[in-house]
């Protein structure tokens, strides 16, 4: 494969010890941790400057004075950051950022050798193709959001609620003056606080579970006084800017012209289907809405790592105590483990790059990694998606907003064509084929299939240039026998 010959990743014919793929908390973490355990490392990321989605940056043309405001537990980051650009001086870690890289494969030449090809630079002339040889691989991957489609959803106006947090960190605007939260999880909560902090009217946080969920999970709770702490700060938050919280119910319609103009608010009932009788319409100008996150699995099922079913109805690697996965010399931390926020993924990714060390994790550590991986559980068994939440679609309502597949020709598919699963949905109707490549709908096709979601297993993560999948040097087919 054709490489820029001044690209760092290119300087030297050894391997790298560890590449680590993500420089969010959870990859980060494993990066410093690794280098101060005296492996060379790779840190490679799409993002510009590391961080990931949760320590998202402003552009420095902004001039923002005190990014760190708009973000919780800032010293973690601050921390580890010194630590990367210390590691940097000392060529321990090479930091390649707007790296996307696509596939990783075992080196044919070099058996316990793995290959990671990545587009590197921004869209446009200046793409090339990079390669990088690691020893062993490290996926901190992270996540994205999970919607769930409803009438209305793709009018102007109507963003992810992380992408409403996205837009607030990243970029320092906001989506609208008045803005209505909805969905379900914790980090509703967090986005509200955040808009209302920066000058927006949040009328309402509309929450689709019952934080009574958490009533069995008790000594869990108690377990995690910090946690704890945290729901307390967001919810003082949210008094302090006269936000309005309503547990189990959910936008069901989001009503304008040119631009979402309201919403219809009903209430549910344990299954989540709308309760007659019970809808209310609430004004506003922009809706930021998200059901939780999704664990970004591409690259590790691409590698046929093992996944289990996550207690959020989602798809998880399954992981050891340590970070492994399935396959050898591939490990992961973070939210491709079942989503569960920062602070876990800062706990496994130092977990994880101590095991590609070979050097034993200290107790308290361990101890740690535990106490929040069962929060994270007890969290993603509370806000889970009721199977009645489909009672809200109408049939021409979008599913699929890429292709413009409505709910009715999903439907169709299902009762009459025989589709019990969506990648059939998929084959009959286009739904999940478009650019996105169901990122956005695939969770909702899979409900609506009446299957539980499942990780695709593909062999290209994120679009790549024809011309580096051309120039790309194969091994020759065997000889027929």
């Amino acid at each position: 494969m054709p490489t820029s010959p001044s690209d760092p990743a290119e300087t030297g014919a050894e391997p790298y010890g560890l590449a680590v793929v993500g420089a969010g908390p959870a990859g980060l973490a494993a990066a410093v941790t690794a280098a101060d355990l005296g492996l060379r490392v790779a840190l490679v990321d799409a993002g510009e400057r590391p961080g990931g989605q949760y320590y998202r940056h402003p552009a420095p043309a902004l001039g923002a004075e005190r990014p760190e405001a708009l973000h919780h537990d800032w010293a973690a980051f601050a921390t580890r950051e010194r630590r990367l650009r210390a590691h940097e001086s000392a060529g321990r870690i090479t930091h390649l950022p707007a790296h996307h890289v696509w596939t990783v494969v075992p080196d044919t030449a070099a058996p316990g050798r793995w290959l990671l090809h990545a587009v590197a630079g921004t869209r446009g002339e200046d793409e090339r193709a990079v390669t990088l040889a690691a020893r062993a691989v490290l996926l901190a991957t992270g996540a994205h959001e999970r919607h769930l489609p409803f009438p209305g959803w793709t009018l102007p106006g109507v963003v992810g609620a992380g992408g409403a947090q996205a837009m607030l960190k990243g970029g320092l605007v906001l989506p609208g003056r008045r803005i209505v939260v909805a969905g379900s999880g914790p980090l509703l909560l967090a986005v509200a606080g955040s808009l209302a902090a920066a000058g927006a009217r949040v009328p309402a946080v509309i929450e689709a579970s019952a934080y009574t969920a958490y009533a069995g999970r008790v000594p869990t709770l108690l377990r995690n006084p910090g946690k704890l702490a945290e729901g307390a700060v967001h919810g003082g938050a949210l008094l302090r800017h006269g936000v309005r919280l309503l547990t189990r119910h959910a936008v069901v319609e989001a009503e304008g012209r040119d631009r979402v103009e309201a919403v219809v608010v009903a209430r549910l009932d344990r299954d989540w289907r709308p309760v007659p009788g019970t809808a209310r319409r609430i004004p506003c100008d922009a809706l930021a809405v998200g059901h939780g996150l999704l664990p970004q699995l591409e690259l590790a099922t691409g590698l046929g790592c093992a996944t289990v079913p996550a207690a959020d109805g989602t798809v998880a690697l399954d992981l050891d105590a340590q970070g492994r996965t399935s396959v050898p010399g591939i490990w992961s931390a973070g939210e491709t483990g079942g989503i569960g926020g920062a602070g876990l993924a800062l706990a496994e990714g130092e977990l994880a790059a101590r095991s590609v060390a070979g050097r034993p994790a200290p107790a308290a550590l361990v101890r740690r990694r535990a106490r929040l991986r069962a929060f994270a559980d007890a969290m993603a068994a509370a806000h889970r998606p009721g199977a009645g939440w489909t009672g809200w679609l109408r049939d021409d309502t979008d599913v699929c907003r890429c292709e413009e597949v409505p709910a009715g020709r999903i439907r169709e598919a299902v009762a009459d064509l025989g589709a019990r699963d969506a990648r059939t949905v998929k084959l009959l109707t286009r739904a999940g084929m478009g650019w996105c490549q169901g990122r956005m709908c695939g969770a909702a096709v899979a409900a609506l299939a009446g299957s539980e979601a499942a990780a695709d297993r593909r062999p290209l993560s994120c679009p790549v240039p024809l011309g580096q999948l051309a120039a790309l040097s194969l091994p020759e087919p065997a000889a027929d026998r």
